[in-house]
């Protein structure tokens, strides 16, 4: 649109997603509006549904009716434009001089290919009266009519040669393009006004492929964008824990998502410029060649589609695209003089976190296998040399030497911990209720066991489906175990160390839980210790 006033209206009507005039437009619950396509298409692709503009969530996808009033105005706005590309069309048209005029010249009305002359309402009177000047072939005015002339036989070009691709002359398909192909000038005008408006299609094809790929290059850049902010976030959590020292780790590292984010972003800028440039040219292309489809003067049309007809040099945008910078190991490489103590502290935040959810276990005789000697405190467990005569109840283990703790766990988290000090051979962890306690059970989660044992003296696993051998060096002397029963967690924990040893994730508890415990065999005396359940103490690390 020429005026400032059109500019800005049509700014307004534009959908943010095609970058075009609204079709159909519908107004989300958050105010914005776009072609109904437009976002019926994008909610189809990206769920959950967010509002485009301002990423506003819905609970369930909209129901959207056409906006009538933005409709009509939408339609007045075409229409407008419409008549100021007419009127803008019109009054581009080049106005021709009377070649006969002296002084000052009046519009012509008319152009004869015979004189080659040009004449206003006044001269062209003798071509309308005089039976000579009648025969003479009238035109609408252009100017050069020299050049509609066949230079060769001094004729006006009335016929097309397609064998030559050229105009020319009634004599010349005798005298110079003997077994050629001619059409009528009109004939080959109409052809050639088809082929335009495909290489006008192709051009609009041309300018929105790479509106899209001006969306697809905003979208990687608020991906990036939002990568950034979650990498800063986490870079302030972890340098918070260090503060002063870390708080200028944390500023270098701030500074090189942000220098990456701009270089992703300048990119992106050079891009769409670039983008932006080609439309430029396309859109100038293709007003030529629309202009030129619509025009009268068959020969101007045909000495000018060549050069019109191939697109301006562009470049191919297939394959080019923004991706998101990685921010992969930033933190890392930014706190690298201060991971060691880092590391320790977030450890021993972990286990204080899950120490906050400590219980008092206690071990039941009514489950202990027949050669386990319990303490009087129900605290401490080891293997006796003989068996003792005690009844076979339901809930007592008869082959494994294994003994459950009193308190049962069927909602919420729960943490205790384990003495193993001085052991080769333990198993530790949580039971189900229904496990079977009479045969000689395999310890695994689908028996209803979420354990971690102890073997040989150095060979740790965690009794997983399949089992996972835990390379563990040293040892831990006090084991932690923390059981999220709504999480379907149960994590094992090196209490000295601060170190998450394993965890088993994704269970689904529908009954109760007990602690697990297994002093094993005495392998001769050297796995005599016993298991022994300790107090919890978050004092152990320092503040």
């Amino acid at each position: 649109m020429s005026s400032g006033s059109n500019l800005r209206s049509e700014d307004q009507f534009l959908c943010s997603i095609c970058l075009d005039v609204f079709t159909d437009p519908v107004s989300t619950p958050c105010g914005h509006n776009f072609c109904k396509a437009c976002i019926t298409q994008y909610w189809e692709v990206n769920v959950p549904y967010k509002c485009p503009m301002c990423n506003e969530e819905f609970t369930s996808r909209p129901q959207l009716r056409v906006n009538t009033f933005i409709r009509e105005m939408v339609a007045q706005f075409r229409h407008e434009a419409q008549q100021e590309a007419s009127s803008s069309s019109s009054a581009a048209k080049p106005e021709v001089p009377c070649d006969v005029c002296t002084g000052t010249k009046l519009k012509a009305l008319k152009s004869c290919l015979v004189c080659l002359v040009s004449y206003c309402q006044t001269h062209l009177e003798p071509h309308l009266t005089t039976p000579g000047l009648k025969k003479h072939q009238l035109m609408e005015p252009v100017e050069n009519l020299e050049d509609r002339m066949c230079l060769q036989h001094d004729k006006p070009l009335e016929l097309f040669c397609r064998t030559d691709q050229t105009c020319v002359c009634s004599l010349c398909p005798v005298l110079d393009h003997k077994n050629h192909e001619f059409v009528p000038l009109r004939e080959e005008s109409e052809v050639k006004k088809v082929e335009l408006k495909e290489t006008e299609a192709e051009f609009q094809k041309m300018i929105q492929s790479r509106r899209v790929k001006i969306q697809e290059i905003k979208e990687s850049v608020k991906i990036s964008k939002d990568a950034a902010d979650r990498e800063k976030a986490e870079g302030v959590q972890v340098f918070t824990a260090l503060k002063e020292a870390a708080e200028r780790g944390l500023e270098e590292l701030i500074k090189e998502i942000q220098d990456k984010q701009k270089t992703a972003e300048k990119q992106a800028e050079d891009f769409i410029k670039d983008l932006e440039q080609e439309i430029s040219e396309l859109m100038k292309r293709s007003s030529e060649v629309k202009q030129l489809s619509q025009s009268e003067d068959h020969l101007h049309l045909l000495q000018s589609f060549s050069s019109l007809k191939a697109a301006p040099p562009t470049k191919n945008w297939t394959e080019i695209r923004v991706d998101p910078p990685s921010y992969e190991g930033t933190v890392v490489r930014a706190a690298a003089q201060l991971v060691e103590k880092l590391m320790k502290k977030l450890l021993e935040a972990d286990l204080k976190r899950v120490q906050q959810y400590a219980v008092d276990v206690t071990l039941d005789p009514e489950t202990a296998h027949p050669w386990l000697i319990l303490s009087d405190d129900g605290k401490q467990v080891k293997l006796g040399d003989v068996g003792k005569n005690l009844p076979d109840n339901p809930e007592r283990f008869s082959q494994c030497v294994h003994v459950l703790g009193q308190q049962s766990f069927s909602s919420g988290r729960f943490y205790f911990e384990v003495q193993v000090k001085g052991k080769t051979d333990w198993t530790l962890g949580v039971a189900r209720e229904s496990v079977d306690r009479k045969g000689g059970i395999g310890l695994s989660p689908q028996n209803g066991f979420l354990t971690f044992w102890l073997r040989n003296g150095n060979e740790y696993e965690a009794n997983a489906e399949p089992p996972v051998r835990l390379h563990l060096q040293p040892g831990p002397e006090k084991v932690g175990v923390f059981v999220d029963y709504e999480e379907g967690l149960v994590s094992f924990y090196d209490v000295d160390a601060a170190a998450l040893i394993y965890s088993f994730t994704g269970c689904c508890f529908t009954e109760k839980l007990y602690p697990c415990f297994s002093p094993c065999l005495n392998d001769g005396g050297e796995n005599s210790a016993p298991v022994i359940i300790c107090p919890v103490n978050q004092a152990n690390f320092n503040s």
